[in-house]
C-alpha cells in the first residue's frame, strides 16, 4: 500500500465513522482505532529499507549498535504514545490522551539516559576531568 491507499483508507474509514457518530459514537471510534491499526502496520511494513539505511549508517560511522536501539525504541515509544493518545482524544478522553503523552516522553527520557551518560563522559574527557 503507497500513500494514496493510506490517505484512501483513512478518508473512508473518517466518513464512516462521521456517519456512525451520530448514531452510536462507540462504534465511531472503533472504526477510527482500527483504521489507525491498519495504517500504522502499513506504515510499519514499508519502513524496513529505512531501518537497513540508518543500521548502515551508524555502523559506517562506528557508532555502536547500542544507539541505533535507542534510536529505533525511541521512535517506536513516539508512534505508540500518540496513536494513543490520538486515540483517546478522538474517544473525548483528553485527560488521559496527556498522561499517555506524558508516559511517552517520560519513557524516552528513561531510555536516553545511557546516551547522555556517554556524552558526558566524553565531554569530561575532553575537558580533563
Amino acid at each position: 500500500m503507497n500513500i494514496i491507499g493510506i490517505v484512501g483508507t483513512a478518508l473512508i474509514a473518517a466518513i464512516f465513522a462521521v456517519t456512525l457518530k451520530r448514531y452510536n459514537q462507540e462504534y465511531a471510534v472503533i472504526i477510527s482505532i482500527i483504521a489507525g491499526v491498519v495504517i500504522l502496520v502499513e506504515i510499519l511494513r514499508n519502513i524496513s529499507p529505512a531501518v537497513r539505511e540508518i543500521t548502515t549508517l551508524l555502523s559506517g560511522v562506528g557508532l555502536t549498535q547500542e544507539y541505533g536501539l535507542i534510536l529505533f525504541k525511541t521512535l517506536g515509544i513516539c508512534f505508540l504514545a500518540q496513536f494513543a493518545a490520538d486515540s483517546c482524544r478522538d474517544a473525548g478522553e483528553s485527560a488521559l490522551a496527556s498522561k499517555v503523552e506524558l508516559a511517552g516522553k517520560i519513557s524516552i527520557l528513561v531510555l536516553s539516559l545511557p546516551l547522555f551518560e556517554d556524552i558526558a563522559q566524553t565531554a569530561l574527557g575532553l575537558i580533563g576531568g
